[in-house]
């Protein structure tokens, strides 16, 4: 089945079609997922709560741009508005330098590894570095999403770094890393 003729199926609420469609997504959108949530039940939650609003509203999607991208927005989207229900985002005043720099040495780490890292970041920092850093929206862009300013943004961001920063040279101090991976 083509993309387009999974959209149509699931427009007229095919079964078929939709659990074609979840198949065929659900690996990427739960990676996706994972980046903003702080663990895996959280995510497939995230993912759950993403794929009623996908097959509830598909028929919105108006072929403007990549549907992959448009259903990762609403993947961000629902991660953002769970923190907003559960969580209050607290503006945060902090004078921040430009950036935090990584050495070579300190990014030799295996990509899952990261990703604990960054799943165990406070949730506001966590939302920041991975809408900046790894899905490319600017500070105006995070700031009115998540209702902060945008100097917020960049100091969330900064103490984001610096704390990824902490963990990775603090001997890479997340669980089980030594054993994994063999460094001392």
């Amino acid at each position: 089945m083509n993309l387009e003729s999974i959209i149509k199926g699931c427009i007229r609420q095919n079964r078929k079609a939709q659990e074609e469609l979840y198949q065929r997504y659900k690996n990427t959108l739960f990676m996706l997922s994972l980046k903003y949530c702080s663990n895996e039940a959280e995510a497939e939650d995230n993912l759950h709560n993403a794929f009623i609003e996908i097959f509830t509203h598909i028929d919105k999607f108006g072929n403007k741009g990549s549907f992959e991208g448009w259903m990762k927005r609403i993947v961000i989207n629902k991660a953002i508005s769970s923190y907003r229900k559960n969580y209050q985002l607290i503006p945060i005043k902090e004078d921040y330098p430009q950036d935090t720099t990584v050495s070579d040495d300190e990014m030799n780490i295996p990509a899952d590894a990261i990703l604990q890292l960054i799943q165990e970041l406070p949730n506001q920092y966590r939302l920041v570095f991975c809408l900046y850093e790894l899905d490319d929206y600017s500070h105006k862009e995070i700031a009115d999403m998540l209702s902060i300013s945008e100097s917020t943004s960049k100091s969330n961001l900064h103490r984001a770094k610096q704390i990824l920063k902490e963990k990775i040279t603090k001997n890479h101090s997340y669980p089980n890393y030594t054993q994994q991976y063999g460094k001392q």
